[in-house]
C-alpha cells in the first residue's frame, strides 16, 4: 500500500487550470475562489476545469456552473476542495454542477486525501428536474464511498437547503458560520404547508444544529471557518491507512487535575479543567460543544500525539449518560477509530439517566450504540476513572473487559453497581427499617460497603483495574501508554481493504 501521494495535477488528466485563469472581472466567482485560496497554502490551488454550460433559464452561461473545485495543499499536505457560488442561480445544483463535485470526490478517493466542501446551495435546480436529483444521488454515493476512508469536512457559509443539507450530514464534520442556515425545507415552504412562521435562523441556524448534533463547530466568519478546518486537519491523517500527524510536545496549561476534581462525589466541576491539566497546552479542540453537554468529546495531544478524549461532564446533569450523550459519544468514537486516533476515556459518572422520558427516547438503543462503538474500536484505548463509575455506565465507558488496553483509576475512585448509600438501601433495607437511627445506620453500612466493594484497590484486586494512580500521574501514565502500546501508531486495521 503506497503512502506517497502522486502529483495531483497529473492525476486530473489535463483538467486542471491555474487559479489565475479565473477572470477578475467576474465578481461572482471571487467569493468561492477566495475561500479555496485562503484555505490552502500560498499559491497551492489548482482549479479543476469544468465545462461551460447553460442553466436553461436565460442567464449567461458561466464556467463552473455555480461551483469551483480544486486541488490544494494545507500545511504541505494535499487535499481536494470545492466551493459553491450562491451568487449564480442560488448555488443550485444541476448536472454539470454535480459533475464538478463528483470529480473532486473521485480524485480524493483515488489519491486518498481529505475533501473539504464550502456548501451554500438552494438545493436541486428546478429547471433540470431529475437530472439535478440524480446529480445529488451521485454526490451522496461518493460521500458514502469516501466514508471512513478519507476525512470529509463541510463548511456551511450561507443558506443550504434540500440536498445541500443532506450532503454535509454525510460527512465527518460540519462547520457553520453564524450567518449560515441549513434545512430540508425553507421557511416559505414550512409556512405554506404548516402555517408556522419561522426565520431561517430559527429553522436551521447554527444554534439549532449545534444543539441537535448536526453541526460540530460554530464560528463567526468564513475566515474563522478556514482556520478551524486547518486546525482540525492537524489531528487527522490523510486517510485511514496512515498515522495521525504528530506535533511538538508542550507542557499542560492547566493545574494538577487532582486539584480540580472535588473529593465529594456529589460536587460538580468542569472536566475541561482536568483535561487541560493532562494534555498539551493549547491542543484541545472540542466538537459538538452544545449538544449533550453532559459528555465532552474533544481532540487533544499528549506529548505531541493526537488523541480523542471522551469525558463525562459533572458540570451538566452530574455527568450522567443519556440518549443524546450516547449518540454523541458513539459518533466521535467511530470517527476516531476510522482515522486511527487513540482514545482516552475519562470517567466520572453515576450511571445512565433514569426515567420514563429517557426510556421513551430509546436510551437502551442509544446506550448500546456507545457500547458497540467502544467494543468495536481497534485503536488503542485508555481509560481513567477520576471519581466514580457505576452500573452499566461503568461498562459502557470503555471498561477493561470491554477492551480497554489500559484501565487506570485514581486512588479515591469508586467502581461498582451503584453508590454505597443506594446499595445498602437495597441490600440492608430490613435492617435499616428496624434501626433506632436509620440515617446513622445507613451511613455506617455505606462506609463499610464502600470500603469493601467500591474502592479502586478492591477493583484492582479483582483485575478490573490495571493500576491505581495518583491524579498527578495521569499524564505520564497516558504518555507511557501511547509510547508503549501505540508507538507512532502505524495503521494496522485489518478491516480496511
Amino acid at each position: 500500500m503506497k503512502d506517497s501521494h502522486p502529483d495531483l495535477s497529473a492525476i486530473a488528466d489535463g483538467h486542471v487550470a491555474d487559479a489565475d485563469d479565473i477572470p477578475r472581472d467576474d465578481l461572482k466567482a471571487l467569493r468561492p475562489l477566495q475561500r479555496l485560496r485562503l484555505l490552502g497554502d500560498e499559491n497551492s490551488l489548482q482549479l479543476i476545469r469544468s465545462r461551460v454550460t447553460s442553466i436553461r433559464m436565460g442567464e449567461k452561461a458561466r464556467e463552473g456552473d455555480g461551483v469551483l473545485g480544486g486541488a490544494l495543499r494545507i500545511a504541505g499536505r494535499p487535499v481536494f476542495g470545492f466551493a459553491q457560488d450562491s451568487a449564480y442561480a442560488g448555488g443550485s445544483l444541476g448536472a454539470q454542477h454535480a459533475d464538478t463535485i463528483v470529480r473532486v470526490q473521485q480524485l480524493a478517493r483515488r489519491t486518498r486525501v481529505p475533501v473539504i466542501g464550502f456548501v451554500e446551495s438552494g438545493g436541486a435546480r428546478m429547471q433540470e428536474g431529475l437530472e439535478a436529483l440524480n446529480g445529488y444521488a451521485r454526490i451522496f454515493s461518493e460521500h458514502v464511498a469516501l466514508s471512513g476512508q478519507v476525512p470529509q469536512i463541510s463548511v456551511i457559509t450561507g443558506t443550504s437547503a434540500g440536498g445541500g443539507s443532506y450532503s454535509p450530514a454525510l460527512t465527518d464534520f460540519v462547520v457553520m458560520t453564524e450567518a449560515a442556515s441549513m434545512f430540508l425545507t425553507g421557511p416559505a415552504v414550512v409556512r405554506e404547508v404548516t402555517g408556522e412562521q419561522v426565520t431561517a435562523a430559527e429553522l436551521g441556524g447554527p444554534k439549532v444544529h449545534g444543539r441537535n448534533g448536526v453541526c460540530h463547530f460554530t464560528v463567526a466568519t468564513d475566515i474563522d471557518a478556514i482556520f478551524l478546518v486547518r486546525q482540525l486537519l492537524s489531528y487527522l491523517p490523510a486517510n485511514a491507512w496512515e498515522s495521525p500527524p504528530t506535533a511538538l510536545p508542550a507542557e499542560p496549561s492547566g493545574p494538577d487535575p487532582g486539584g480540580v476534581v472535588p473529593l465529594d462525589s456529589r460536587r460538580a466541576y468542569d472536566v475541561r479543567a482536568a483535561i487541560d491539566g493532562i494534555v498539551d497546552a493549547g491542543s484541545r479542540l472540542e466538537s459538538s460543544v452544545d449538544w449533550a453537554p453532559n459528555l465532552v468529546t474533544t481532540f487533544a495531544r499528549i506529548e505531541g500525539c493526537p488523541v480523542g478524549i471522551v469525558a463525562n461532564q459533572p458540570k451538566h446533569l452530574g455527568g450522567v449518560i443519556d440518549a443524546d450523550a450516547s449518540q454523541k459519544g458513539a459518533r466521535f468514537v467511530r470517527t476516531c477509530n476510522a482515522f486511527g486516533i487513540p482514545l482516552v476515556v475519562l470517567v466520572d459518572t453515576p450511571g445512565f439517566l433514569p426515567g420514563s422520558a429517557q426510556e421513551s427516547r430509546g436510551v437502551i438503543r442509544h446506550g448500546a450504540e456507545l457500547l458497540h462503538a467502544f467494543a468495536a474500536s481497534t485503536v488503542p484505548r485508555f481509560t481513567v476513572v477520576l471519581r466514580k463509575a457505576f452500573g452499566g455506565a461503568y461498562i459502557t465507558m470503555n471498561s477493561k473487559d470491554l477492551g480497554a488496553d489500559l484501565y487506570l483509576a485514581w486512588s479515591r475512585a469508586e467502581l461498582g453497581i451503584m453508590g454505597a448509600e443506594q446499595a445498602v438501601g437495597v441490600v440492608h433495607r430490613r435492617a435499616l427499617a428496624a434501626a433506632a437511627d436509620p440515617a446513622a445506620e445507613q451511613r455506617r453500612l455505606a462506609e463499610s460497603y464502600a470500603a469493601e466493594h467500591l474502592g479502586a484497590q478492591a477493583a484492582a484486586r479483582l483485575g478490573a483495574v490495571d493500576e491505581v494512580i495518583r491524579p498527578g500521574e495521569t499524564r505520564s501514565r497516558l504518555a507511557w501508554a501511547l509510547a508503549t502500546i501505540a508507538p507512532g501508531y502505524p495503521r494496522a486495521h485489518t478491516n480496511r481493504a
